[in-house]
C-alpha cells in the first residue's frame, strides 16, 4: 500500500519525469527537457528525471558488439547460429550490459549539464549510484530493491536528480540492464520507492490511443485507462509503455501520466479501475504483425503429449501465445500455437527430431499471420461482443484462424494481408471512431 501523497503529508510534491529516447534524441530536445524539469521545479515540486539513451544509440552499441562476434562464425553453421551461441554466453552478456548502459549514462549527464546551463542545480546518477539493485541476470535483470537515500539527500539539497534508466547493479557489483523498455520500469520503480505523487512518462506521443493512429486516423486519445487494460495493451504490442513498468505501477499503486514531451497538454492517466470505466465496453484495438503459427500434425491424442511438447519449448525459453488443439480423429490431433516470428527458426530447431508418444513429430509453420486484439473492462459484462467481432470480420471477408479470450480481452489470428483491414473495421464497427 502506498503512503499518503506528499501534499497531504505537508511535504513538497514529488514528480518523477521519464524522458524517452525520442525526447533526448539531440541537444535541442535535451535542452527542452531541461526547461521542462525547471518549470516543474519552479512550480514548487521536487523533480526526479529518468532518461533513456538518445534515440538509436542502444541499437548502435549492440551492432558494434555483434560486429565483433559475427566474423568468428563457423562457416559450416547456418547464418547466425554461432552469433546466437556467443550472445547467450554469460561473459558476452556481462560485457554487453557494460556497453549499452553507457547510452543512458550519457543522456543523464547531458541533461544535468543542460539544467545547470539554464540556471538550475542538477546531479546525474548511474544505476549503482542511485541504489538500483537487481539480480544477476544480464540483459534481462529484475529489480530487487532500491536504496534511495542518495536521491533523497540530493533532493534535500535543492537539486533536480537525473537518473540513468534501464540499468542497475547486481549484488556482486556488476552493471546490469533491465531489457528493452527498461527505462520505463526504472522510472515506475523509482516512483514507487520514492512515493512520488505522479510518474510522468514523457514521449513523442501525447497519450494512449484507441489504436495506432498511423493506421487509423480516427483513433482517439484515451483520457483514463485502468492498469489491467494497459497491461493487456502493452502485452499486445502497444509501444507506449513497457509491460513490466505497468505491472510495477499496478502493484504499488503508482499514478502514471503518459503525455507528450513536446507540449503541456493532458495525456492519458493510468489508474486503478473506476466505475465509469466499466461503462466503456472497448478501450482499444491492437494489431500485432510479425507473428508466426506453428502446427504439430497428427500428434497422439493421449495424456501427457501436450505437457511434453510445451515442456520442450519452455526449457528452450520459447514463449508461446495462443494454443489450439483440434478435435481428435482416429486417435490423433493437431496442436497449433503462435510465437513471435523471430523465434520461428528456434522453434523448428528445437522441435526437430522430438518424439511424442513414441513418434517423431511433424511440424508445419506459417509466418503470414497477424493477431488482432480487442481490450476493455466493460467486456466482462457484454457476452455478445465476441459475436459482434466475428460478424464485423465476416462482413469484410476475413477468416478467423484462432481465437483466445479473457475477461477483458478477445484476440483473433487472421491472415497478415488482412491485418490493417481488420483493425480499421473493428475500430469503426465497435464504435471507437465516434467522439
Amino acid at each position: 500500500m502506498r503512503a499518503e501523497s506528499s501534499a497531504a503529508a505537508g511535504k513538497r510534491p514529488l514528480v518523477l519525469q521519464k524522458f524517452g529516447g525520442s525526447s533526448v534524441a539531440d541537444l535541442p530536445r535535451i535542452r527542452a527537457c531541461a526547461a521542462r524539469c525547471l518549470r516543474t521545479a519552479a512550480a514548487g515540486q521536487d523533480v526526479v528525471a529518468v532518461v533513456s539513451a538518445m534515440k538509436g544509440e542502444t541499437n548502435r552499441l549492440i551492432a558494434l558488439a555483434n560486429a565483433l562476434v559475427e566474423p568468428q562464425r563457423d562457416p559450416n553453421l547456418q547464418s547466425g547460429h554461432y552469433v546466437e551461441a556467443a550472445r547467450s554466453s554469460t561473459d558476452y552478456e556481462r560485457e554487453l550490459d557494460q556497453l549499452v548502459a553507457t547510452g543512458e549514462t550519457v543522456s543523464a549527464a547531458l541533461l544535468a549539464i543542460a539544467i545547470a546551463e539554464q540556471g538550475g542545480q542538477a546531479v546525474s546518477l548511474c544505476g549503482h549510484q542511485l541504489g538500483m539493485v537487481t539480480d544477476h541476470h544480464h540483459t534481462r535483470a529484475r529489480i530487487q530493491q532500491i536504496d534511495h537515500a542518495r536521491i533523497r539527500s540530493e533532493l534535500a539539497a535543492g537539486k533536480i536528480v537525473v537518473c540513468a534508466g534501464f540499468q542497475g547493479v547486481d549484488p556482486a557489483g556488476n552493471i546490469t540492464t533491465l531489457g528493452r523498455g527498461g527505462s520505463d520500469t526504472s522510472a515506475v520503480a523509482l516512483a514507487a520507492a520514492l512515493q512520488a505523487d505522479v510518474c510522468e512518462i514523457l514521449t513523442d506521443v501525447d497519450g494512449v490511443y484507441t489504436t495506432d493512429p498511423r493506421i487509423v486516423p480516427a483513433a482517439r486519445k484515451v483520457e483514463r485507462i485502468s492498469y489491467d487494460e494497459m497491461l493487456e495493451l502493452a502485452s499486445l504490442g502497444a509501444k507506449v509503455l513497457q509491460i513490466r513498468s505497468v505491472a510495477f505501477a499496478k502493484k504499488y499503486g503508482v499514478r502514471v501520466h503518459v503525455r507528450s514531451s513536446l507540449n503541456e497538454l493532458e495525456g492519458t492517466w493510468i489508474v486503478p479501475p473506476e466505475a465509469a470505466m466499466e461503462s466503456i465496453v472497448v478501450s482499444g484495438v491492437t494489431l500485432e504483425r510479425g507473428e508466426a503459427k506453428v502446427t504439430v500434425l497428427g500428434a497422439p491424442d493421449v495424456p501427457g503429449v501436450i505437457a511434453s511438447l510445451f515442456g520442450v519449448l519452455g526449457r528452450a525459453g520459447i514463449v508461446t501465445d495462443m494454443i489450439l488443439q483440434n478435435v481428435a480423429h482416429d486417435g490423433r490431433t493437431d496442436i497449433t500455437f503462435t510465437v513471435v516470428g523471430g523465434d520461428l527458426v528456434r522453434v523448428t530447431d528445437v522441435l526437430e527430431g522430438v518424439t511424442l508418444g513414441g513418434e517423431v513429430i511433424r511440424v508445419h509453420t506459417d509466418r503470414s499471420v497477424a493477431k488482432i486484439s480487442v481490450v476493455g473492462l466493460g467486456m466482462r459484462s457484454h457476452a455478445e461482443l465476441a459475436g459482434r467481432v466475428f460478424q464485423i470480420l465476416a462482413e469484410e471477408g476475413i477468416n478467423v484462424q484462432m481465437v483466445s479470450n479473457s475477461e477483458i480481452k478477445l484476440s483473433v489470428v487472421v491472415d497478415e494481408r488482412y491485418g490493417e483491414l481488420a483493425l480499421r473495421a473493428l475500430h469503426r464497427g465497435l464504435g471507437l471512431d465516434a467522439p
